[in-house]
């Protein structure tokens, strides 16, 4: 499709004078904050033409989603797991091992909290391996920063305008219809009634300044469409006025039954953030995530997830779920102290392009490729230090050409490879679980230039999948 319309580009009218005004027209925008005092608006970046993505791949991605579910809240319930498989971990990576002290005081005073809400997003790349033909390849499950649900579901007007505009109505009319913004919506409205009064608040529990307030926003709306109360708070406000009743409610003026991090908090906290944290975590409140559901998405889990027997111990008698789920993994290894550890660690110096080393963090732009890898891991390959990191093989998908449009950034054609991510939401009551569905997509597409980072990161930028 894009060599169809690429040669139309400029007699349509969307050569240099491209500016991005569909973004804004249709609501895909960020807080602008570069240079200003004050923030203005700006549209969120964004390709200018849809891109292709092969039709069964993505719906191998949607049909998986649900194993996924099930298997993140598997792990989440399950103490002896994450205790042995975060045990190396939590000894060299503060974060981590807080996240985890907090998590086992929790579970010893008893959990106060009975409906569980999972929102989560499962990243795939398209791997074109040794014989060119593509394959589904997990990158990672984000269970804390699993962003753009709101955005994403307005990109595809943007497409279809801009495809309408190119004369080509026909494609324009194959673009999919996506809203994870109201699928998201549905899952914290489930676990709002489950928990049982009206008076309950849904709390967007969020950062200082917040870049990317409009994606939230368009949740947010889905809320209050259902006439859910929906506040806003920051850390420090539930530190400074933050408490619990003799119920284990959480308190600070009026009731905060809810708390709902679409972003995730991935920064280093002040002591009085995670006081709050612990606070919250000891509460009836439904968190998303709460800790233990955090703790499952780190990457360690996903490494130890790759080994033989893991997933069979984690979801028992589930053996087609187990298959459509092991069929996405991309090769993962263990850099823990050791023989395994110290053979993986001489491989991937000896031939870094192979491989990305990944550490302990939500987001994109904290990987290392190539030469800076194998720095790194020349520095610590006989230090504990590494067993913070897990090694994962490089995916090769293959790259496409589009036009990527950033604020303040020249339009001008690239050789383009997208990451697909499939939105999860589950609910669970006790121990029966409630909702269990995939959500919706994000496409996003960046310059192969550009070994790691997602849209927040600067790098990628938002996309629709176009299916051939």
């Amino acid at each position: 499709m894009h060599e169809i319309i690429s040669g139309e580009f400029v007699a349509a009218g969307w050569g240099r004078g491209a500016d991005g005004g569909l973004g804004l027209l249709e609501g895909v925008t960020v807080r602008d904050l570069r240079g200003r005092s004050t923030p203005v608006v700006n549209y969120a970046p964004f390709t200018l033409l849809p891109s292709a993505v092969p039709s069964a791949l993505f719906e191998q991605a949607y049909a998986v989603q649900q194993d996924f579910n099930l298997l993140v809240d598997a792990i989440s319930q399950n103490k002896e797991f994450l205790e042995h498989t975060l045990a190396s971990t939590i000894k060299v990576d503060d974060f981590t091992a807080q996240l985890f002290r907090i998590h086992m005081q929790v579970l010893e005073e008893g959990l106060a909290q009975s409906v569980f809400l999972g929102i989560n997003r499962s990243d795939y790349m398209f791997d074109c391996g040794v014989d060119g033909t593509p394959a589904l390849k997990q990158i990672e499950i984000n269970t804390i920063a699993a962003s753009f649900g709101g955005l994403t579901s307005r990109t595809a007007a943007v497409h279809g305008r801009v495809l309408k505009v190119l004369g080509k109505s026909e494609e324009a009319s194959r673009l999919l219809p996506n809203n994870p913004s109201k699928g998201l919506a549905l899952g914290i409205a489930k676990a709002w009634e489950l928990y049982g009064s009206q008076s309950a608040v849904v709390m967007f529990l969020v950062e200082e300044v917040q870049r990317n307030i409009f994606d939230q926003r368009c949740v947010e709306n889905e809320l209050w469409n259902r006439n859910i109360r929906v506040i806003r708070k920051r850390f420090r406000d539930v530190f400074e006025k933050g408490s619990l009743d003799d119920a284990k409610r959480l308190i600070e003026n009026l009731l905060f039954f809810f708390f709902f991090c679409p972003d995730g908090m991935v920064s280093l906290f002040l002591s009085q953030n995670w006081e709050a944290r612990l606070l919250l975590e000891r509460s009836r409140a439904v968190k998303c995530p709460d800790i233990a559901t955090q703790l499952a998405g780190t990457k360690k889990v996903q490494q130890e997830l790759s080994r033989p027997g893991t997933l069979e111990r984690l979801l028992p008698g589930r053996t087609e779920a187990i298959a459509r789920i092991r069929a996405t993994f991309a090769g993962l290894y263990s850099l823990d102290m050791g023989e395994e550890g110290d053979k993986i660690a001489a491989t991937a110096i000896a031939d870094p392009d192979r491989f990305v080393l990944k550490p302990q963090r939500e987001g994109g732009g904290n990987n290392l490729y190539g030469e800076e890898l194998r720095q790194v891991l020349e520095k610590i390959r006989d230090s504990p230090e590494r067993t913070s990191y897990i090694l994962m093989d490089k995916i090769k998908p293959q790259p496409a050409m589009n036009y990527l449009l950033r604020a303040h950034s020249p339009l001008q054609v690239s050789e383009c490879i997208s990451e697909l991510g499939i939105f999860g939401v589950y609910v669970r009551q006790d121990k029966e679980m409630v909702m269990n569905k995939a959500a919706g997509h994000l496409l996003r597409t960046k310059a192969i230039e550009h070994a790691d980072g997602g849209v927040a990161a600067g790098v990628a930028v938002l996309d629709s999948p176009y299916l051939v």
